[in-house]
């Protein structure tokens, strides 16, 4: 009993981490109140002034805040990031339940997937015989060229983002990966006409993957994939149910009307904001920054 005690007090006096002061410092801006002045940070945060001071500049130049005169207030990062949790959230939730479906409907390993830049972010993991094959997780990147949700979605993308990733290099991750433009092309363009997206141990050795868009008639959004440890005939049986998993998610967003509705871009509250690489950044400052 003792002992717990003894370490409880301790871990009561070990000084913060640079994050925690951080998470502190933003902390403070929750509530009515749009502006503080630092004395006011320091009160609300419980921070030392000159370490909320330092701290308080840096997340100016990451543009986390503000700076107006001697006040500081959320920044346009803060709001950027905040509106694509937003997305993220609304997309994941609309899509669980039928993600659940599928899973229980093939039996197999179900990812919902978002492109940031030239990779894809899985947003949700739900496993199945196949899982321990796959070495996923929720938050984890993957190359877009490599996997059937990147396919999926850049063959509903706009060409700047066709393009982009092909500036990135198409590097390889198994000896199927493609990585010349002419194929990848030529892949986009078999996705367009067939509507889903396929992986053939592209990504990992002995994994295959089928994956289709969530779209009206307008860009991609995200992907849903269904991966298994098969060949081309159990993606080919397995795709429609994709399909359907994947029309399913973008009626439960926006209803029935919303896929015959000419669009040349996805609605403006699922664009994503910024990218998720800026809380990375972030991460990166708070990890190396020694002036404190």
């Amino acid at each position: 009993m003792l002992d717990q005690v003894m370490d409880t007090g301790a871990a009561a006096l070990s000084p913060l981490s640079l994050l925690e002061k951080a998470a502190k410092v933003l902390g403070a801006f929750e509530g009515a109140q749009p502006r503080l002045s630092l004395t006011e940070v320091v009160r609300r945060s419980g921070i030392p002034r000159s370490s909320a001071h330092r701290i308080l500049d840096q997340l100016v130049r990451l543009r986390w805040l503000d700076r107006d005169g001697r006040d500081y207030r959320m920044g346009m990062r803060m709001l950027e990031l905040g509106a694509l949790a937003s997305h993220h959230n609304r997309l994941r939730r609309a899509a669980l339940p039928l993600l659940h479906e599928l899973h229980e409907r093939t039996g197999r390993l179900v990812h919902l997937s978002v492109l940031d830049g030239a990779e894809v972010v899985c947003l949700e993991r739900i496993g199945g015989s196949d899982a321990t094959a796959v070495p996923s997780r929720v938050g984890g990147r993957m190359p877009a060229h490599a996997t059937a949700a990147g396919k999926a979605v850049l063959a509903f993308s706009d060409p700047g983002t066709v393009e982009h990733v092909l500036a990135q290099g198409l590097r390889p991750r198994t000896a199927r990966t493609l990585v010349r433009p002419l194929a990848l092309r030529a892949e986009l363009a078999a996705t367009r006409e067939r509507g889903v997206a396929y992986d053939r141990e592209e990504s990992f050795r002995g994994v295959s993957c089928v994956a289709a868009p969530l779209r009206g008639s307008g860009r991609a959004i995200a992907a849903v994939s269904v991966s298994c440890c098969r060949g081309d005939r159990e993606l080919t049986r397995l795709a429609p149910a994709v399909q359907a998993c994947a029309r399913a998610v973008w009626r439960e967003l926006y209803g029935p009307g919303r896929a015959g509705r000419s669009a040349s871009a996805p609605p403006a509250d699922l664009e994503p904001a910024v990218s998720a690489r800026a809380m990375d950044n972030m991460m990166g400052w708070l990890r190396f920054s020694e002036w404190m």
